[in-house]
């Protein structure tokens, strides 16, 4: 099963980035054709990407997961946003702030301790909105600030064979 662990920001915080978005995408002569918001139901921000792990792993993940110590109430805000890649595929996303560095890291530590990988890229915390390129997402994008919400949890996450997600625990 495919795994990584996330947080999801409440509903409030997802509808206020989607209205900002949609409204972007829609000026007159219309956006770029091909580029379409990504389902908000799987908007999240990666805290880990474990990728591949078989079933019999999954207490491991839970254990390693289970002592991470989850700032509850740290305060985050979805701000900005940036693009990754310069392709047609590149990545349009929304960015975090608030501080989530060092859940990051214990969240890397723990999983490594119990043999799990992590991907070990250079953390940006961000919430992916788009794939493909679209200036007026962008612009929508470089402007924002949405609405504070305090951290409540952190989730294990496992990637559905269509593409959808399940959130197998919460901590």
């Amino acid at each position: 099963m495919r795994l990584f662990v996330a947080i999801f920001p409440p509903d409030h915080v997802c509808g206020d980035l989607r209205r900002r978005l949609l409204d972007a995408e829609r000026p007159a002569g219309g956006g770029r054709p091909g580029v379409r918001l990504t389902p908000i139901d799987r908007w999240h921000v990666t805290l880990a990407f474990i990728g591949e792990v078989p079933a019999e792993r999954l207490p491991e993940a839970e254990r390693a997961l289970g002592a991470v110590a989850v700032p509850k109430g740290a305060a985050l805000r979805l701000r900005g946003g940036g693009r990754f890649g310069q392709s047609p595929s590149a990545a349009l996303w929304a960015g975090v702030d608030g501080e989530l560095g060092e859940l990051h890291a214990e969240v890397r530590e723990r999983l490594g301790a119990e043999g799990l990988p992590s991907d070990g890229r250079p953390f940006t915390p961000h919430l992916t909105v788009a794939y493909g390129d679209d200036p007026a997402l962008r612009a929508a994008l470089d402007g924002y600030a949405g609405p504070p919400w305090s951290l409540d949890e952190l989730a294990l996450v496992r990637v559905e064979p269509g593409g959808g997600y399940t959130t197998l625990k919460s901590w």
